[in-house]
């Protein structure tokens, strides 16, 4: 009861925060920072849509699947991750689906776990992004060097970091003071103003690329029942998720 009402003042605490955050950025820089993080919105989503439609959508042709059925099968989800910016809250719907169309229940349990620890697209998406932006934004010139030495450390700062909404902003702080000074902590307040929206991009491509890993897992290790997957994704088989068993049940 303690923890959900911490949770319950901070949610409504938090759009205070961004108000704030938005009109610390006006202030210092200017309206036409707005633009600019406008573009950066834009960039991010866009880079995210073609992430999921060319990568994992070729991952499920490789498998003789579709990734469209795949996407509206999993539509609740997508609508919880929309209104509450976080992909983990739909864990135990995700791994049941998941098994309802055929992959294996032991491998689900193993690969979806570990996706959300190991390896979040969105949020690794975010912090290429979010870094080159405030690099520009400071006019930090980058070489291919330090690209390179951001990516190596992002690979290991990554790593855990969805574990609440909001999570990805506090890592790429620690980011960013890993990399000896080169882009300075404190410009993170460039692109607090609208970590809310990138949020979202980063929690919904976090599910799908959760989804089709662990689908493409499965028919990789022969695990996946192939037939029951296009049955129930075509709408043959009513699309009800296996019951999750709770602890004490």
């Amino acid at each position: 009861a303690a923890l959900f009402g911490v949770i319950g003042m901070i949610m409504w605490v938090a759009p205070l925060g961004v108000f704030g955050a938005m009109a610390f950025t006006i202030s210092k820089y200017g309206t036409g920072s707005l633009v600019q993080l406008v573009y950066l919105i834009v960039c991010f989503f866009v880079t995210c849509v073609l992430f999921v439609t060319i990568g994992m959508g070729l991952m499920m042709r490789i498998t003789g699947l579709r990734l469209w059925p795949l996407l509206c099968y999993i539509k609740e989800e997508f609508f919880i991750v929309l209104a509450t910016s976080s992909s983990e809250v739909v864990l135990p719907s995700l791994m049941a689906k998941l098994e309802n169309i055929g992959c294996n229940r032991t491998l689900v349990g193993l690969v979806v776990l570990l996706r959300y620890t190991f390896n979040l697209d969105g949020t690794s998406i975010y912090f290429t992004l979010a870094i080159t932006f405030i690099a520009q934004a400071l006019n930090i010139p980058l070489s291919w060097g330090d690209y390179a030495v951001i990516l190596a450390v992002l690979l290991l700062t990554s790593k855990g970091a969805a574990a609440v909404t909001g999570g990805g902003f506090i890592t790429l702080a620690a980011t960013l003071a890993t990399l000896n000074g080169k882009v300075p902590v404190t410009g993170i307040v460039l692109v607090l103003a609208v970590d809310r929206f990138m949020s979202l991009g980063r929690a919904l491509t976090n599910l799908f690329g959760n989804a089709v890993a662990t689908v493409f897992v499965a028919w990789w290790e022969n695990q996946l029942d192939l037939e029951r997957a296009r049955l129930v994704l075509g709408g043959t088989v009513p699309p009800e998720a296996a019951e999750v068993a709770l602890p004490g049940s």
